[in-house]
């Protein structure tokens, strides 16, 4: 029987590319976003260019509700889930902490903690019911580091490295795998929809050096997932070669 992974925030950058690797590696995938038409067109690439089955749940992580009900409603032979990637995340805004927007405030914890909290719920009881699985959860190296003007989003983030560790904790007896994977500078939509479609501020964000991109995000994430049963990774960063820590970078 094929594994399954469930990968949230699909529709783009690091979801997408690890939901063709996924694929490439002969997993069935069950694909979440908010944009359906970019799931529908995703699903029918992998599933013509792998040729392995798909499904998919157009939802918003942050309505619990949605959350719930999509993926109970999913067949029972989709909730044999080997791999959760806890994708789905986002930065709004660069501002210092005196002058941020609430809106920004509640989208980022709303989305990068909470929404991650109502899936890895769900599905983490998938799992217990399985006796297997493996969760992986995308941070950040701002959940590592804070730096300037990040404060909202560093915090998101280092939310998603201490629930990473609990998660570890509380599902140990059950033999579930828990990781953390956390990137650094990755050019994706990214910094887009940090800068709210600032075309040209986002780019600026990668002026003079070399970043990762989403496929060595999914790589990663892939090395993680594809360990033999005893060997599980507890956390991972991956950086550019010129990104030394949060904020330091050698541009030329």
């Amino acid at each position: 029987m094929a594994k399954i992974a469930l990968i949230t925030g699909a529709t783009s950058g690091i979801g997408e590319a690890t939901a063709h690797i996924f694929a490439r590696e002969r997993y069935n995938v069950i694909l979440t976003g908010r944009r359906l038409d970019r799931l529908e067109k995703l699903a029918a690439h992998i599933n013509k260019e792998y040729n392995v089955e798909v499904a998919i749940c157009a939802f918003d992580v942050r309505d619990k509700d949605e959350v719930v009900s999509n993926l109970e409603n999913l067949p029972a032979h989709w909730k044999k889930v080997n791999v959760l990637v806890n994708n789905a995340g986002l930065s709004q805004g660069l501002d210092p902490i005196q002058n941020g927007s609430f809106d920004d405030w509640d989208t980022m914890i709303d989305t990068n903690i909470k929404g991650l909290l109502y899936v890895s719920k769900v599905v983490s009881n998938w799992m217990i019911a399985n006796g297997y699985g493996h969760i992986i959860n995308i941070g950040s190296i701002a959940g590592k580091e804070v730096y300037p003007n990040g404060n909202v989003y560093c915090a998101s983030k280092a939310a998603v490295d201490s629930l990473n560790k609990a998660m570890r904790l509380d599902l140990l007896t059950y033999g579930i795998k828990v990781t953390a994977i956390h990137p650094g500078a990755a050019e994706t939509e990214f910094a887009l929809v940090r800068f709210k479609g600032d075309k040209a501020r986002a780019k600026k964000t990668y002026d003079g050096f070399e970043p990762l991109v989403a496929e060595d995000v999914a790589e990663t994430i892939w090395f993680a997932a594809s360990r033999p049963p005893h060997v599980n990774i507890n956390e991972l960063i991956v950086m550019a070669t010129a990104q030394a820590n949060a904020n330091h970078f050698f541009r030329k």
